[in-house]
């Protein structure tokens, strides 16, 4: 039982992989990586049963003989990555071990029968369509920081998802701050369908898929599917209700700044040098003569006032912020320009990115951030 693969597609599947392989576990075979070779082809599987990812590789692939196996995905991957031999050959023996023969030399790897490794789960359609990497992957940097984070409340620990006729929604938030970005499906999907996505997962496909592939997104009950051409990634989906948030984004405003993305990133990465000293709290000041005013309040090192050129409209005002939502959110944000909205000290701060050319507020975007008192 053989076959011989590329040194360099084999990498690219374990790395592929190596994103649903559990790393401590009561559970060995979950440690482990699934092989099977078919005629044609070679698959790659990992399964955490929280996701499970398949790859398989149909190109510069001899298979002699067909086998399925699973071996340990640490020392497996640990050894191919440091091969530079153009070639692999891998042979499973009777004695449950897995050879791999390179120019460079060989070794013997101990493995469990892939009868004892979890299946994936099976596949029932509620939901298909397809999305581009790039979409899919901004998607989710534009809204997963917001996510929160351990298990105190499951259902914000993830990326809700929302398909609602041509719109597309993905939202997360902490409590303390809400991000949303809608994008719109060149056709119309007909339904009206909801879930949330572990942080894990979100992370996961943002890592691994390209810009240019083309997904398939498959969803059903409590799981959802990510296809791409040699690629297959499934997750369970967090059980429970996300929040109804859209009355959360204020509609009523009586302070506005509107300031250039850039140079207000270059001033809170200056400020956060001292203000990570009172747990990144500053106070924000809003003025039509003075501009934009970031003050850290006094430390114990260090006290910093730093102005900004800023177009305020309305009334002047002062509000207190985390110095570092702040910058987590404009650092997503792709235009030259972004407005900064409140209604009073201790209303949620509106963040929203401004057209290229000026003149008016993009809504596939929005962000905001609950204030600070001071």
């Amino acid at each position: 039982m053989k076959f011989q693969v590329t040194t360099q597609e084999l990498k690219t599947a374990l790395e592929a992989v190596s994103h649903a392989t559990a790393s401590i576990t009561t559970t060995p075979i979950l440690e482990n990586i699934l092989i099977t070779a078919w005629a044609l082809d070679i698959k790659f599987v990992s399964n955490n049963l929280e996701m499970a990812i398949e790859y398989t590789v149909s190109e510069w692939v001899v298979v002699s003989e067909e086998w399925s196996f699973s071996v340990p995905s640490k020392i497996f991957s640990s050894y191919v990555w440091l091969l530079q031999d153009d070639t692999l050959n891998i042979e499973l023996f009777s004695d449950d071990s897995l050879q791999l023969k390179s120019d460079s030399g060989s070794i013997k790897i101990k493995g469990i029968e892939a009868s004892e490794f979890p299946l994936v789960p099976p596949i029932q359609e509620e939901l298909s369509f397809n999305i581009t990497g790039n979409i899919l992957k901004k998607s989710i940097e534009k809204t997963l920081f917001s996510a929160a984070e351990g298990n105190i409340r499951p259902t914000l620990a993830g990326l809700y998802f929302r398909v609602k006729g041509k719109d597309i929604i993905f939202a997360s938030t902490d409590s303390l701050r809400l991000s949303e970005y809608k994008i719109v499906h060149e056709k119309d999907l007909w339904v009206d369908f909801s879930q949330i996505i572990p942080s894990k997962t979100c992370n996961a496909i943002s890592r691994m898929f390209q810009d240019s592939a083309d997904i398939q997104i498959v969803s059903w009950d409590n799981q959802i599917a990510f296809y791409t051409k040699n690629t297959k990634v499934y997750s369970r989906l967090l059980n429970g209700k996300f929040p109804e948030y859209s009355g959360f984004f204020p509609d009523m405003f009586n302070s506005k700044a509107v300031v250039n993305t850039s140079d207000l990133i270059a001033a809170l990465r200056k400020i956060n040098l001292i203000s990570r000293e009172n747990n990144f709290s500053i106070k924000m000041s809003l003025s039509a003569e003075s501009g934009l005013v970031f003050d850290t309040l006094e430390t114990q090192i260090w006290e910093w006032v730093l102005p900004l050129v800023a177009s305020i409209e309305w009334e002047d005002n002062v509000i207190g912020i985390n110095s570092t939502f702040l910058l987590d959110v404009l650092n997503v944000i792709e235009t030259s320009h972004v407005s900064m909205s409140f209604e009073s000290p201790l209303s949620q701060i509106l963040i929203v990115p401004i057209s290229e050319d000026g003149k008016k507020q993009r809504w596939d975007y929005r962000h905001i951030i609950m204030p600070l008192k001071i």
